[in-house]
């Protein structure tokens, strides 16, 4: 009998390693979370960056459980039959940015299609409960795509207005099918737009990986695509291949080619972009969006001490 052939692993380039994450913060981190019944995105999905997030006690905090309702092909979290909504949950998630001091806070969730509203409610509650227990923290959220109740989960979500709106495209068009076969790319585009025509005043984020087969030319399409519905923000990084019934990485980008998108997109009018290989959604999100208020501050009083 012939022996099983291995499987084959692509060997990672040196600039997308990172070190165990090890440091007292990242304990520190860790014992919270638990100690609220927590979940987060930064241990459900194997981010690359948890030890340096941990570590500054920055995390992403996914409400509406560990089980989502979907199978993209990119994604770690597990796809299953959920538990029902904590109802304590918004006070936890609250009672653990105020303990931490948060200057901002990343909210995001597994897609709930068994919700009627898709989960938009409980996202509603965990910004007033935020709101209310630590009000110098600024609020971003990163959701699904609501696809049972769009028009009314968008409204009430525009209505408790987070600082920032964050929903990630993911991938080109073209990928969709195989990469993320329950969504529809234009109305995750839809989506992004409708909040800011709710809201103007609500910034609006979203991302994409490559290393999945796209084109330059694809890549700067969905940057011309994300202006055209007024997105502020966006986030580009390298997929990695979570485990080996994902789909596989067809490409390393170099940091020159991420760099090369980061112009781009400046040029194309965003306000904040950070595409480098271990771009993640909610990576470095505090100190960006504390520069842009800043920024806007000193651009406001210098317009007042004109006029």
């Amino acid at each position: 009998m012939n022996a099983p052939h291995p499987v084959e692993r692509v060997r990672k380039p040196d600039w997308i390693r990172v070190k165990a994450p090890t440091s007292k913060g990242y304990q520190e981190t860790r014992a919270l979370m638990r100690s609220k019944s927590l979940v987060t995105v930064c241990e459900e999905a194997a981010c690359p960056n948890i030890g340096e997030c941990w570590s500054q006690k920055h995390a992403t905090v996914m409400i509406l459980g560990d089980t989502c309702t979907r199978a993209c092909r990119f994604c770690n979290i597990k796809t299953g039959m959920p538990r029902p909504v904590d109802q304590l949950e918004p006070q936890h998630v609250a009672e653990a940015a105020a303990a931490m001091q948060l200057r901002h806070i990343v909210i995001t969730s597994v897609d709930r299609d068994d919700l009627p509203d898709g989960g938009a409610s409980q996202f509603v509650k965990v910004i007033a409960a935020v709101r209310a227990a630590a009000p110098e923290t600024t609020i971003e959220i990163l959701t699904p795509d609501f696809r049972n109740k769009p028009e009314a989960a968008l409204e009430s979500i525009a209505i408790a207005r987070p600082d920032v709106f964050n929903h990630n495209l993911e991938t080109v068009p073209r990928n969709y099918p195989a990469i993320r076969p329950g969504a529809r790319y234009y109305w995750s585009l839809r989506q992004l737009e409708q909040v800011k025509r709710h809201d103007p005043t609500i910034f609006t984020k979203s991302g994409i990986m490559v290393g999945l087969g796209e084109s330059r030319m694809e890549v700067h399409q969905v940057m011309d695509d994300m202006r055209s519905a007024d997105v502020d923000f966006l986030t580009i990084g390298q997929y990695l291949q979570p485990t080996p019934k994902h789909a596989k990485v067809q490409e390393f980008v170099t940091p020159d080619t991420f760099a090369a998108y980061s112009a781009m997109a400046r040029a194309k009018g965003f306000l904040l972009v950070s595409a480098t290989p271990l771009t993640r959604s909610s990576y470095h999100a505090d100190r960006d969006f504390a520069q842009l208020k800043e920024a806007r501050a000193a651009k406001l009083a210098k317009a007042d001490a004109v006029s």
